[in-house]
């Protein structure tokens, strides 16, 4: 009898307990509502792993990928898990993940060249839909050093020289995949394109030669017009630094004949071999200006005048700015200096004043209302020729 009473209560206990089990609901169950949610949790059914595994919240998960990634597996091993994790990432359009798993895999240094050349390969792959090109030829690269004959290790480096409009280099690629593979749909089709796209491209090269040399040739008969007139070009405007040495138009680059102002406009000569300027008008008073993109050298100023302010403009609130009333100035090189221009002057005879420079291949001149007291202020302190 005393040995039966520990298996009496060891009964008792076992009843309480069952029946407090009972009494409990179970919360271990699938929601009929959320269950596609719950089997998304289990990773014989996950249609996508986390990014991250966090243990506490996916303990199952984080003990697969510890068994996985075992570094107690042989390297060989190893390496090709993470390039079956690649894989799984690249059918998914994960290229970045698919790079980091491939590289994973070539970290481990495995002896194996074919599968190592698999590897630098379909980083290559994944590299390519990041438009990381020049990565990818990397790869190949490295994947042919591996293994030479690499079909789609070559086929991938003449699809990237393609994107890199290295036409040339593809056909080359195409060329040595077809002695592998002559029969190859995709070098075939590669080839004709990046064969095609050569001869374009080297037509496009010849036609901008031919384009340059006409360029270089109209410069070089507007430096001679300009230095024909005796025109003085600040050396700023032919992209010099100043120096003693500077001898004016003399030192101009012909490139800077080619360039546009900000305004789109560029010096020019007509049939009879009359210059055309671009000129700014600056109205210190209002910080206003007007920009003229063909000032031709034989027009007069008071013309230009005319026809800016033969309506008032929206800034002249006191209707003050009228061709006649109108003074004209230019700075001198060292801006000490304004000398006045008459109305009646054409261009040329302005430009071809000892003392005047022009600046990025644009004249620039003052304009201020006469006798007014902006004009007074301004002129004051400062020496003014005619």
């Amino acid at each position: 009898m005393e040995q039966a009473r520990p298996d009496a209560e060891s009964d008792d206990a076992m009843d309480s307990f069952l029946e407090k089990f009972q009494s409990q609901p179970y919360r271990g169950g699938f929601r009929e509502d959320r269950w596609e949610e719950e089997f998304d949790k289990i990773p014989l059914f996950m249609k996508k792993a986390p990014s991250e595994i966090d243990p506490k919240e996916n303990p199952d998960l984080a003990c697969l990928q510890s068994i996985i990634f075992d570094e107690e597996r042989s390297p060989e091993e190893q390496a090709k898990t993470y390039k079956d994790e690649g894989n799984d990432y690249f059918k998914e359009k994960d290229y970045k993940k698919a790079v980091v798993s491939y590289t994973e895999g070539l970290k481990k240094k495995c002896t194996d060249p074919d599968l190592n050349a698999v590897l630098y390969t379909n980083r290559a792959a994944a590299h390519f839909y990041l438009g990381n090109f020049r990565s990818a030829l990397n790869d190949v690269a490295a994947a042919r050093k591996l293994k030479p004959n690499h079909l789609k290790a070559v086929i991938r480096g003449a699809l990237c020289h393609l994107e890199l409009k290295n036409f040339t280099e593809a056909v080359s690629w195409c060329d040595e995949g077809l002695q592998i593979d002559p029969t190859e749909k995709k070098l075939l089709e590669v080839r004709v394109k990046a064969d095609k796209l050569k001869r374009t491209q080297q037509r496009d090269m010849r036609k901008a030669k031919v384009n340059e040399k006409k360029e270089q040739s109209k410069n070089e008969a507007l430096l001679q017009a300009v230095q024909a007139r005796g025109i003085r070009l600040a050396a700023a405007a032919a992209g010099e630094e100043e120096d003693s040495d500077s001898e004016g138009p003399g030192e101009l680059c012909l490139d800077g004949l080619s360039s546009e102002n900000p305004c789109g406009a560029r010096l020019s000569m007509d049939e009879q071999g009359r210059l055309s300027w671009p000129v700014l008008f600056l109205y210190p008073e209002y910080g206003q200006s007007d920009f003229i993109s063909a000032f031709h050298e034989d027009s007069r100023f008071i013309d230009h005048l005319m026809v800016m302010f033969g309506e008032t403009p929206s800034w002249d609130l006191e209707q003050k700015y009228r061709p006649e009333k109108l003074e004209v100035y230019f700075e001198a090189e060292d801006g000490a200096e304004l000398y006045r221009v008459p109305l009646q002057s054409a261009l040329l005879p302005v430009l071809q004043h000892p003392r005047y420079h022009i600046r990025a291949l644009t004249p620039a001149f003052l304009v201020c209302v006469s006798a007014s007291p902006f004009c007074r202020s301004y002129l004051q302190g400062r020496t003014v020729r005619q």
